[in-house]
């Protein structure tokens, strides 16, 4: 008999990737869903990958209720908590994150735990494990946690609030269940739907011209997909139990980025710009573009994590950023999303 494992926040990018992950190796899924009504859109998403038949279904829960995560987590082997709310750059109210973040993290910890699950996956993101300054230079590893700070972008704060309050749980608790989180980088890759782009929206803008050229920001890009083979691994291998693991792939500047997808995608690229824009015209844009007020922090960075754990315990190997990005941009033109 398979064994089942629940996947929250399934209308999302990384927890789409993660369904059609687990049902190409032979997992039943249960998926969470905010209402009824999601569930086919998840389906229609999942089936243009493979072909989910009765092996997937859903639960309605919410991460700021306790309403459904009793049923949902109810006979299920493992959970991969992939659902966390995405900001916009706007810190003006910076619980409207951070609060369904960690509170959301608690309840699927207590049902899981309630439960008995065998263990919990989390999805942290890398600046949970990061130096206060993104300026610095050197690589860093999964023993840096980021130290909290009203000054720090509402996201960064809701992730690295969000994960240390689930490894606070687990350290009150007695129990059968584990807890391994992962730590990804900037995901991009192919896209399963239209709907909740996150991340990919930036290649999106590159592709359609709406940028007029690119701030000097360094990304760890991950693919999607090995991002969610990371998850599996963290779910699977003894070892990882009670690890943190970073999940991020190769350093690459965004006007790298515009020149490999320029260079990759031939006519359909020639509305892309390779200018790099000057820092200061960043931060004067950035008054006006909410999108932007998260990112002039960034400009110039040049620490990076290292993945050597993940390479080490997990046998995890991420594939290059320029095949992830290229892979990205050429699966939103063939679903006609620009």
């Amino acid at each position: 008999m398979a064994e089942t494992v629940l996947v929250t926040g399934g209308t999302g990018y990384v927890a789409g990737w993660c369904i059609v992950t687990l049902l190409e190796r032979g997992y039943d899924v249960r998926t969470t869903v905010r209402s009824p009504a999601k569930g086919e859109a998840v389906r229609e998403a999942v089936s243009t990958a493979v072909d989910p038949g009765e092996r997937l279904t859903f639960a309605v829960a919410d991460l700021m209720s306790d309403d459904g995560w009793a049923d949902a987590v109810r006979g299920v082997d493992y959970v991969l908590h992939v659902a966390s709310p995405l900001g916009d750059g706007d810190s003006s109210d910076p619980d409207a994150l951070i609060r369904p973040a960690r509170e959301g993290a608690l309840r699927v910890l207590r049902a899981a735990t309630t439960e008995g699950v065998q263990r919990v996956v989390m999805t942290s993101a890398a600046n949970a494990s990061s130096p206060a300054s993104y300026a610095e230079e050197g690589v860093t590893d999964e023993t840096l946690w980021t130290v909290d700070d009203p000054s720090l972008p509402a996201y960064r704060r809701s992730k690295t609030l969000a994960e240390k309050a689930a490894w606070d749980f687990m350290a009150a608790y007695d129990g059968p269940t584990q807890l391994t989180t992962v730590l990804p980088g900037g995901v991009f890759g192919p896209i399963l739907s239209a709907a909740n782009l996150g991340t990919v929206n930036i290649i999106a803008r590159m592709v359609k011209g709406d940028m007029p050229g690119a701030p000097r920001i360094g990304l760890e890009v991950v693919d999607v997909r090995d991002l969610a083979d990371l998850h599996v691994r963290a779910m699977t291998v003894p070892e990882a139990a009670g690890e943190r693991f970073l999940g991020t792939g190769e350093f690459i500047w965004m006007r790298d980025i515009a020149r490999v997808l320029k260079d990759g995608l031939g006519e359909a690229g020639g509305k892309i710009s390779t200018r790099q824009l000057p820092d200061f015209l960043v931060r004067l844009a950035s008054i006006r573009d909410k999108p932007l007020r998260a990112i002039t922090m960034s400009l110039g960075r040049r620490n990076r994590h290292t993945t050597a754990k993940a390479q080490r315990v997990l046998g995890w190997t991420p594939r290059p950023a320029a095949e992830t990005v290229l892979g990205c941009a050429n699966s939103l033109l063939d679903r006609k999303v620009l």
